[in-house]
This record gives C-alpha cells, structure tokens and sequence, in this order.
C-alpha cells in the first residue's frame, strides 16, 4: 500500500524557499478545524484544540488505511491569526489573537470517516474541545508565501515584514487571514532550525 504524502507532491506549497517570497495559488482543500482566541502559548483554550483535532486527525488516517485501503501521511498544524482591525494586527501581541487551528484532510477522507473516527476518540478521550472541531473546505487562492527558519513568535518579526513588503512593493494588498503552516515537529526538533511557512493571501491594488 503506498502512503501518501501531500506535501511532497506540493512542494510549492509545502516547502517554500526561506530567502525569498513567491506568490502561489493554493488550491481549496479540506480541513477539520477548531476556533479560540488568545496567545497560543498559554491559552488552555489553545491547548484543548490541539488535544482533540491531533487525536481525530490520527484516528481518521487509521480508519482509512483499514476501512478504505488508503493510507497517507497525517498533514502539519496549521494557524490563522487575526484581529478584528488587522491594519493594528501585531505579530507581538498574541494575547489579541483570534485563532483557527486546523490539519488539512485528504480529499478522499469522507464526512462519514470523521464521524467515526471522532465519536472513536469520544469514547476513548473525549477531549473538552471535540465538540468545536468542523469538517470544511478553506480556499485562499492567489497568496504571498515565504519559509520561517527558527523560534516562533518575535523571531517571525523580520519574516513577517519582509512577506509584507514584498507584497506591497509588488502591487498586492493584503487580504484575508495571516496563515502558519507549522512544517517541524516541535517536540523534535531544536528552536533555531523549526520550519514554519508564512503566508498571506493577496490581491491586486
């Protein structure tokens, strides 16, 4: 059985160059996902929604290896950061943060195969935040991309302002939500090589 792994057949996507910017078009996929507000770091709101959306996402991939033949890589942890005005959006002050936390889903994992593998991990953890997880299709279409080498947080700073600039140095506005997608294993992986990719989606001026 061959395991599939959508983020080396979209290396585009996945796996941006860290010096510099490249504007994408990233394709609708499907994704579970769970809202909050507050600084990922100390939220236990934040950590509720890691606690179900890991869980639910392991037990699907094993449900479709079984019950379907198909078996694939579960996909990283991704963010998108917002304020209510995100002209005053401050990559430094996460305590003002909306956050959606959310894993992409292969487009042939069913609503039916969440179902189950959701009531599974129900009957076996029943995570406070199982209830908040949706099954949704998410399309960002044409963005600005770039690859973070190192800690999260302020060290993104100088990532974020070149992404930014780029952007408006290239006739594009901003639009939509500031988008992370976390590539490295944080539990293996030493702060000064994490790789996380920065995107924005944009339009013209």
């Amino acid at each position: 059985m061959v395991k599939f792994d959508f983020k080396k057949e979209n290396k585009n996507i996945y796996y941006p160059s860290n010096k510099r910017v490249a504007v994408v078009d990233i394709p609708r996929m499907n994704f579970l996902m769970v809202d909050g507000k507050g600084d990922p770091n100390t939220s236990q709101e934040y950590k509720n929604a890691m606690e179900a959306l890991f869980p639910v996402s392991f037990k699907t991939k094993f449900l479709s290896k079984k019950e379907n033949n198909q078996d694939y890589v579960v996909m990283p942890l991704e963010g998108l950061w917002w304020v209510e005005e995100m002209e005053k959006f401050d990559i430094g002050d996460k305590e003002s943060w909306n956050w959606t936390a959310m894993i992409m889903q292969p487009e042939f994992i069913t609503e039916e195969l969440i179902k189950k593998a959701s009531e599974d991990v129900e009957d076996k953890k029943n995570p406070v935040s199982l209830s908040k997880i949706r099954f949704e299709k998410f399309s960002e279409r044409l963005s600005a991309q770039i690859m973070h080498i190192g800690p999260y947080g302020a060290a993104e700073v100088p990532t974020v302002e070149k992404l930014h600039e780029f952007i408006e140095k290239s006739g594009y506005k901003l639009r939509g939500k500031h988008h992370e997608i976390y590539i490295s294993d944080v539990r293996r992986t030493r702060p000064e090589v994490l790789k996380t990719v920065i995107r924005q989606p944009i339009e013209q001026k």
